[in-house]
This record gives structure tokens, sequence and C-alpha cells, in this order.
């Protein structure tokens, strides 16, 4: 089973990457950091620069068994650029269908971090309604407070977590 985790975080040395990298230190996996790939917004014409990379992103999507959206919380929602990313899932459902139904029965998941205890009220709901338009298996997200008080307890999630990706 391969597992891709796409990364919209602003800076590389981020609380959700240095999460990510404990909670997936022995599990093998695909990162995909967006701020490593030039993803134009979404235009209603599907005109994009030739530079744009959100092709290559999809593609390793594709090649994935299990895709896992991983994003801060800013401003009580996902970062900008996770945002831009998923915008662009339309061109998937008008433009390049028969692309976007090959994410059909993918599994998926959220992760998540943020300075809150809890994450904001319908956090959530953007990342399982995508997935169900797009015929992925939305699983489950999981949420972390960077505060990070307790240790123990961000394991044990952790560790429950990742039972359900790998089964």
């Amino acid at each position: 089973m391969s597992i891709l985790i796409i990364l919209g975080s602003a800076r590389k040395d981020s609380h959700t990457r240095t999460l990510l990298r404990t909670v997936f230190s022995e599990t093998p996996h695909e990162l995909v950091d967006l701020l490593d790939f030039d993803i134009a917004t979404f235009d209603y014409d599907a005109h994009y620069p030739d530079s744009d990379q959100f092709g290559e992103v999809v593609d390793k999507m594709l090649n994935a068994d299990t895709i896992i959206f991983a994003t801060p919380v800013y401003w009580y929602a996902m970062s900008g650029m996770m945002k831009t990313f998923f915008d662009r899932f339309t061109d998937l459902v008008s433009v390049e269908k028969e692309t976007g139904r090959k994410l059909a029965g993918k599994r998926s998941f959220l992760f998540s971090v943020g300075a809150a205890n809890e994450p904001p009220l319908g956090f959530e709901v953007p990342f399982s309604d995508t997935s169900s338009y797009l015929g992925m298996n939305y699983v489950e997200g999981i949420y972390f407070s960077s505060r990070g008080e307790d240790f123990e307890g961000i394991l044990h999630t952790a560790r429950n977590f990742l039972d359900k990706v790998n089964q």
C-alpha cells in the first residue's frame, strides 16, 4: 500500500511538518510539499501557465492508495495553498474528467495542526465532502494542538491514526 502525504504549510519548518515527521517516521510514505510546486489558481477557462505543476501532484495521487491532506489551521480553515490546490480539483470534474474519475476508491485522511485545543467547527467538512465528491473513501481526520502539552496523549492518538492509515 502506498501512502502520499500532501502538505500545505506556508513554511518548511512548520509544526505540521514536524508532527508529520514524528508520526510517520517508521511508515513508508511520499511527502509532497506544496511549497515545492507551482500551482496556479483556478481558472474557469482552464488557461494555466506552462509552469503549472498541478498535474504532477495529481499524477502522484493517482499512483497512491492512500492520500493524506496535511494542513495547519489558518484563520479557522485550511491553509491558502491547500485551498488553491483543492480549488483546482474543479478541473478534475470538468476539463480532466477521466483523470478525476481515477481517484475513485482511494482512501483519504486529514492531518491538521492548530493553536487551539480543538479544530474549528466544520473544519473537516471540505476534506470529507471533497473526497466523497471525487469518489474517494474519506476515513477520518486527526487534529493536534501545537501547544503539545500532552505528549503522551499525542503519541496515543497518533498510533491509533496510523493503525487506520495502515489498514
